[in-house]
């Protein structure tokens, strides 16, 4: 589903073709603006404070300033940018540090688009995210579940519409159960469908247990 409004992106990462690759990927998506590009976390800095953007898509490992060093400071002076670190490395320490500096989200450069768009709306919306593959290797390397952060950026009445879902119950019940209407609950089905990738009850129903609803 489309945000209610458009969302400005700044997309810092040293690597020309990457950059240039993700701005490509998300040049045709009507509702994200490109405000601007950079090659280091000096000019992620600097470009945040100057612009203002919603969301600031940053690589890690970069020079003159890496991304968590940048991270912080863009905490520290209190901008109300969103932080979705974009990175080829699922590095414990690097995700659990991100997390800690106040990051919104971290997934791996190799995600796919629709797993992209996903994360950048989510975290504009005000949640966390961690693609799959990092929440897998944080759960690992932890060896605790990931509750608190939400995989796919589901809302919380979204976690519920799946949980119902997952237990069998058709679009009638769930409507009855959540006092909402019919049409409700297929608009949750939907928005449900298109942030997980889950096509059929089955595939949702391992989703939601993926997740310990």
């Amino acid at each position: 589903m489309k945000p209610s409004q458009h969302i400005k992106i700044i997309i810092v990462d040293d690597h020309d073709l990457l950059r240039e690759g993700i701005s490509a990927r998300l040049a045709d998506v009507d509702y994200i603006e490109i405000i601007a590009e950079g090659r280091n976390g000096r000019e992620a800095v600097d470009l945040c404070q100057c612009l203002q953007p919603d969301v600031l898509l940053m690589d890690i490992s970069m020079p003159l300033m890496n991304g968590l060093e940048a991270a912080k400071i863009i905490r520290e002076t209190g901008l109300k940018t969103r932080i979705l670190f974009l990175s080829i490395y699922d590095n414990n320490e690097y995700i659990q540090e991100a997390l800690r500096i106040g990051a919104n989200g971290f997934v791996l450069k190799d995600v796919s688009k629709p797993e992209m768009l996903n994360a950048i709306k989510s975290v504009a919306e005000g949640a966390t995210y961690l693609g799959k593959k990092v929440a897998a290797s944080l759960q690992k390397g932890t060896g605790e579940h990931v509750e608190t952060v939400n995989t796919y950026g589901l809302t919380k009445r979204e976690k519920q519409v799946l949980a119902l879902i997952a237990e069998g119950h058709p679009n009638k019940e769930i409507a009855y159960r959540l006092n909402i209407s019919i049409r409700t609950v297929e608009s949750h089905r939907s928005a449900i469908r298109d942030k997980t990738g889950g096509g059929n009850a089955a595939t949702l129903a391992k989703i939601a247990s993926d997740l310990g609803l």
